[in-house]
């Protein structure tokens, strides 16, 4: 249910290091390099989360072999760096793992609620996180010493550019820049009590037996996937992309059990464990969203356009007003900036924009030009929660096929990581026939690894 998804894809990464310790018993060894050894569970956790962080989540036919290659290399990254004694001492481990947990238990709210969920006390995700970082920092050094020296020169992109068919270049359209702010008024007290006495009623007519709970969710759960699900959902304890109160809650009923009203970002919830098997349950909700008055809606832009004024006469940066002011979830990662859906940082097209939440931002833009902000306007975010917000046009181009004055840096950049990954590769084809590698048969056709299985061959 995507509209109960609290993380985002970002999160779900940092959790691959702790899920990686987790192997099934019949998992399967599908490579070893020197006393390292590659599981078939690595190779299905990276393609899965390449498949999370696509647009429309798929990964190419060549995932598989770029994926082992990239496996591997990291081992032998590892391998040679322990052997060079490169410096990643365990202060370093310590501030990055303490990095990690901290983000979670600002994530989940407490330390208590982090075990709740995860299973796992902090002094446990610190263990199962330590190996993990420890091979990161290590192979990330490793590779900074073999592509340290790589560099490329005006004529190099050039030259690289050149051959480029020029039927293949490729055709930007008109890119921007957006940024937004967003204020979420919170409803009253009185709206919060009077969700919660609803829920409570509803329990009190199902333990009476007067009512049937999915009927009630049917009929009065404002969560829009219910038409179709009933509002029964199936959760995993790894799973981390629910909302954090919810799954704690959920996670504390017996079966049959139906909860207190719960509190998330969502609204509130009355749930029912209808079955719960080791680390997976079945659970089903009705959510009730305390309701946002016209007058809360009026103080929020109010102070909305305050704060655009403040921005307007340079009292505040666009960044520094979403930082200190911002409801958004992801505004203390993005500043505000929405995110292209290719990877392209903040750069992105008008038809990347849309999500349901972004779509009004599209007619904004034809009154604004580069550097304006636009003034407060009422719109509902992608949780069903009505807010305000001002939107920041920061840089709009025009639309023109590649070139090198447009852009120099995106073609530098390729050339640059084409001149590393050649750096890369050479280093791989001298260094594995160093170190004892195995491969599975499933692999042994993949470009690169029958490169270094050559090259290991011939020793």
């Amino acid at each position: 249910m995507k509209k109960l998804l609290a993380l985002s894809a970002g999160a779900l990464l940092l959790w691959q290091a702790a899920a990686a310790q987790h192997k099934l018993v019949a998992d399967k060894i599908i490579g070893v390099v020197g006393d390292k050894i590659i599981l078939k569970s690595d190779m299905d956790g990276a393609l899965a989360d390449q498949a999370r962080n696509s647009p429309d989540g798929s990964v190419s036919p060549q995932a598989t072999c770029t994926t082992m290659e990239m496996l591997i290399s990291q081992k032998v990254m590892v391998l040679q760096a322990e052997r060079d004694s490169l410096p990643v001492s365990d202060g370093d481990v310590e501030a990055q793992m303490e990095n990690r947990i901290r983000y979670f238990e600002q994530l989940y709210g407490s330390k208590e609620k982090m075990k709740e969920i995860t299973g796992y006390s902090v002094y446990q995700l610190r263990e199962r996180f330590r190996t993990p970082i420890k091979e990161g920092l290590l192979a990330q050094a490793m590779r900074n010493k073999v592509v340290e020296s790589v560099k490329v020169t005006p004529s190099e992109v050039k030259r690289y550019f050149d051959a480029i068919p020029k039927d293949s270049l490729h055709f930007y359209e008109s890119e921007l820049e957006i940024g937004q702010l967003v204020l979420i008024p919170k409803a009253t007290r009185e709206m919060d009590n009077y969700a919660i006495e609803r829920l409570q009623d509803f329990k009190k007519r199902v333990l009476n037996k007067e009512s049937d709970f999915g009927s009630l969710a049917i009929l009065y759960s404002e969560d829009p996937g219910v038409k179709e699900n009933k509002g029964i959902y199936t959760m995993n304890r790894s799973d981390k992309q629910w909302d954090a109160d919810f799954m704690a809650a959920a996670f504390r009923l017996k079966e049959g059990e139906i909860s207190s009203p719960v509190k998330s970002q969502f609204g509130y919830h009355l749930i029912q464990m209808i079955k719960r098997s080791g680390d997976n349950v079945t659970v089903q909700h009705i959510l009730l969203k305390a309701a946002v008055t016209k007058s809360d809606l009026a103080g929020a832009t109010t102070k909305l356009d305050s704060i655009r004024n403040l921005i307007v006469n340079n009292k505040l940066t666009f960044s520094e007003a979403v930082t200190k002011y911002s409801d958004a979830q992801s505004a203390k990662f993005d500043a505000g900036m929405i995110q292209s859906k290719t990877g392209e940082g903040t750069l992105l097209t008008i038809d990347q924009l849309d999500d349901p939440s972004e779509r009004d931002i599209v007619l904004m833009l034809d009154t604004l030009k580069p550097g304006q902000i636009s003034a407060p306007v009422p719109f509902t975010d992608d949780n069903g929660r009505a807010g305000v917000r001002i939107v920041y046009l920061k840089t709009r181009t025009q639309p023109h096929r590649e070139n090198l004055t447009d852009d120099y840096s995106r073609i530098q950049q390729r050339t640059l990581d084409i001149k590393r990954a050649e750096a890369i590769n050479k280093w791989l084809i001298e260094k594995i026939p160093t170190f004892y590698v195995h491969v599975d048969d499933e692999y042994k056709n993949c470009s690169h690894i029958s490169q270094w299985m050559a090259a290991l061959a011939k020793q």
